[in-house]
């Protein structure tokens, strides 16, 4: 065989042994991609309301206050070299390391606990925050947060329980009940006034509360413990009830804020508009960072949307990707979403806060 000829022949084998290699090649990345949206004003697939307010009067609302999510790739997946590649050339996938979103080996099930854990403490950071704004009275009580598998508190306290009293002495602080416990001697016995997490509410009856003995275990350090953490859960003086299903993360705040205050107040917040967003929410209302915001762009105008609330911090990489027809505005906190709002309402586009580009 002529030289050249057999040049071409290991050139061709070696190209077609590189692609099989790289089809069969295994990396450690995962894929974002555009996720559903949820009108926090409007309704679920099966009818119910987004958020629903009882014990409270409530007003119509128009228009969307649409919060946004990422679809993400299972702990398992690993994407061929080939896949990773078409990947980090579509706009509309985003390919990040692993570890970036399933840490240290973190499985499915552990993703979704956590992913849930976050969601309900947005959900209750949101509400703190958007009757905090309205100028309503919101309550604290002091809470079992968690219990210790194998502790004297284990199939006794459970987490959730409001704690009411230990020893007789009422307590108003987390603080208070460790301090209540370590009076006692390990091996002795804490009496704890609980209403237990099935029948709690904001203004739970005396009925409802009884009495828990726990003999307490010895710490390492020789203080006597009982196993649980103690942590606070607000109370609120009405119901509201967000009711999606299947949504994990604390990325939807701000919009749930947005949210309930429309509902709890007479002035139709968007007027009409199609606004969507992202955002953690904290009590006090301060908006914080997410990830994916490319992704959740692209689901935003997919829907229709023509304002984005964006967290400040997410800006420079949102400026990056933002798609035709879709206006950004920065977020700081609460009240500059919904100044942002009074201008959409308005029509003044001119005075709302842009991301720099």
């Amino acid at each position: 065989m002529p030289r050249r000829s057999a040049t071409m022949l290991a050139a061709t084998l070696l190209l077609i042994g590189l692609l099989c290699a790289s089809v069969l090649m295994r990396v450690p990345y995962t894929e974002m991609s555009p996720g559903p949206t949820f009108n926090t004003l409007g309704e679920q697939k099966s009818g119910e309301p987004v958020i629903s307010i009882s014990g409270r009067p409530t007003y119509p609302t128009s228009g969307h206050l649409n919060m946004t999510t990422v679809q993400v790739t299972g702990a398992k997946y690993e994407p061929s070299l080939v896949s990773a590649v078409i990947g980090w050339l579509r706009h509309d996938v985003l390919v990040v390391p692993h570890d970036n979103v399933y840490p240290q080996g973190q499985t499915d099930k552990e993703a979704q606990q956590e992913n849930a854990e976050q969601f309900a403490s947005s959900e209750d950071s949101a509400k703190t925050a958007a009757l905090g704004q309205l100028g309503i009275p919101v309550g604290t009580e002091v809470i079992v947060s968690s219990v210790v598998a194998g502790g004297p508190s284990e199939g006794r306290l459970h987490a959730g329980d409001q704690i009411v009293a230990v020893d007789g002495t009422t307590v108003t602080g987390k603080e208070q009940v460790a301090a209540l416990v370590t009076k006692h001697k390990p091996g002795e016995t804490v009496e704890f006034t609980v209403v237990p997490h099935a029948r709690a509410s904001a203004t739970p009856a005396a009925a409802d509360e009884h009495k828990v003995a726990v003999t307490t275990g010895k710490a390492s350090d020789g203080r006597a413990i009982v196993g649980i953490l103690p942590g606070t859960d607000h109370t609120y003086p009405f119901t509201i009830d967000i009711g999606l299903q299947d949504v994990g993360g604390p990325s939807a705040g701000l919009m749930f804020s947005l949210g309930i205050i429309d509902k709890l107040t007479p002035t139709d917040l968007t007027g009409g508009r199609f606004v969507a967003g992202t955002g953690t929410i904290a009590d006090d209302g301060a908006v914080g960072p997410i990830g994916g915001i490319q992704m959740k762009l692209i689901a935003a105008r997919d829907k229709g949307a023509q304002y984005f609330f964006t967290p400040s911090e997410n800006c420079p990489e949102a400026v990056q990707g933002t798609p035709s027809g879709l206006t950004l505005v920065k977020v700081d906190n609460l009240a500059g979403a919904l100044k942002a709002l009074d201008s959409i309402r308005s029509g003044q586009n001119a005075a709302l806060p842009a991301c720099p580009r």
